[in-house]
């Protein structure tokens, strides 16, 4: 529905920017589904004219069909009254997705479109326009381009953790389970001097965290987020991890209040998380 929004929009405004600030997305973003919908039908929909964007025949026909789907969605969800509430976009690291479901109810999530990633991913979403409402950590110099939109601030003691049965073999590299493209474990054994080994990388966060469980190595995560048959590892040979930093954030522009209400609920998840795990005191919320 967002695909065929966008080129009604297009269509009426005669720009992709226009269209973009009209629908609260990046242009990046409005780029990206008129490109996802060409390669579907499979021809050009906008030509580039010297007074904006022009539609092309077939964009006069995708403008026709796109237009009788939306009044199609309209009328449907108009049955239940469903449209008074549009659908929110949220972009969730995995490591919190489980949490989240288990302290919000089905009705709270009914107009929520919840995207579980790599934080990574999650980033460039809210950058992009493709995500509404963020809740992610992020690593040093990892985020400098999100603080204008951080409205909920918390940091959690960052553990390297392995199964109970898990032993190192003395004078072996050791194993590590890491996120690809990602040195934040690394560059600590690397200062250290410490002989590893990468057995696995991937950045699907319930992938590592099953690894860890069949003891094929150690990983490191958030203390708070740390389940009760996974070792906090202690070790000496260890150097001490950076704090996680973990915020919520929400797009540029959008200020409507049940935007605001669910960035506050998902800051009142990572206290919860901080309060629970007796870290240390999360900063108070941004406004």
């Amino acid at each position: 529905m967002e695909i065929m929004r966008t080129v009604v929009a297009i269509a009426e405004t005669g720009s992709m920017s226009k269209a973009a600030e009209r629908l609260n997305l990046s242009q990046p973003a409005v780029s990206a589904q008129i490109k996802r919908l060409q390669s579907l039908i499979g021809g050009e929909l906008f030509a580039r004219t010297a007074n904006g964007t022009a539609l092309t025949e077939l964009g006069k026909l995708a403008l026709q069909q796109a237009r009788r789907i939306i009044d199609a969605n309209d009328q449907l969800l108009r049955l239940g009254g469903a449209d008074k509430y549009p659908v929110r976009r949220l972009g969730l690291s995995q490591l919190l997705a489980e949490r989240l479901f288990d302290e919000f109810s089905k009705e709270s999530l009914s107009n929520v479109f919840v995207s579980a990633e790599h934080s990574g991913e999650i980033r460039r979403g809210l950058l992009e326009g493709f995500v509404d409402i963020a809740c992610l950590f992020l690593r040093e110099n990892f985020g400098q381009e999100l603080e204008n939109l951080v409205v909920g601030d918390f940091q959690f003691e960052t553990s390297w953790v392995r199964s109970n049965d898990f032993v190192a073999r003395p004078g072996a590299p050791i194993p590590i389970i890491t996120l690809p493209e990602d040195n934040w474990m690394i560059e600590p054994l690397d200062r250290s001097g410490i002989a590893y080994r990468v057995v696995l990388r991937s950045s699907d966060s319930a992938v590592r965290i099953s690894a860890v469980r069949a003891g094929l190595g150690i990983s490191a995560m958030p203390s708070a987020l740390a389940t009760p048959d996974i070792v906090k590892s202690r070790d000496y040979y260890l150097p001490k991890l950076p704090p996680s930093r973990a915020v919520v954030c929400i797009r540029e522009g959008l200020t409507d209040s049940d935007v605001k209400q669910l960035a506050k609920r998902l800051s009142a998840l990572l206290a919860n998380l901080d309060a629970g795990a007796n870290s240390p005191k999360a900063s108070a919320p941004r406004h």
